[in-house]
């Protein structure tokens, strides 16, 4: 009760080939509690890790890092607002294996006190030339050359009724 949810999950991707490999968790929202926002973009529950350069992440593997921002309103709503998690896009540019593990796909973050959820975590996948096809929140796949894949993470819940609001009722 001292805080709404977080994102609720490492969101763990991996990409590689026989030559190089990958591994790294994506950041999402932090809860809301009584006083206090969510704070956006950060590891909650494992690690005090942070996300390799995105220089460095096009000098050492064949990726190039398309869309790296905060997504804007996906922490939930209240007087104290959920934190945002994040958009990441990336661009293989070699064929390689890519994987994803991820929870908060189906289940929202909760909020407290009144205040709403956090914004369902999300991943879609394009083949080059192709549209957008949403992917499960676990799953394996070949890439190809110009493929790119999309992860949007779950935001925090949010903590109280926003002033003059008496909407924001958890499912009312």
């Amino acid at each position: 009760g001292v805080m709404a949810a977080a994102q609720g999950t490492m969101n763990n991707l991996t990409f590689g080939d026989e030559c190089s490999q990958y591994y790294e968790t994506i950041t999402g929202g932090g809860g809301a509690g009584q006083g206090f926002q969510g704070s956006s973009g950060v590891q909650t529950h494992m690690t005090n890790s942070r996300l390799t350069d995105p220089e460095i992440l096009e000098q050492r593997f064949p990726v190039r890092l398309e869309r790296f921002q905060l997504r804007r309103g996906s922490g939930g709503k209240g007087r104290w607002s959920g934190g945002d998690g994040l958009d990441r896009e990336i661009r293989f540019l070699a064929p390689m294996s890519v994987a994803l593990l991820s929870g908060s796909r189906r289940v929202a973050p909760f909020g407290l006190a009144g205040g709403q959820a956090g914004a369902l975590g999300m991943a879609w996948l394009r083949e080059q030339g192709g549209s957008w096809q949403k992917q499960h929140g676990c799953f394996e796949q070949r890439v190809q050359t110009g493929d790119c894949l999309w992860i949007a993470t779950p935001g925090g819940g949010g903590w109280g009724i926003e002033e003059g609001d008496e909407t924001l009722n958890n499912g009312d």
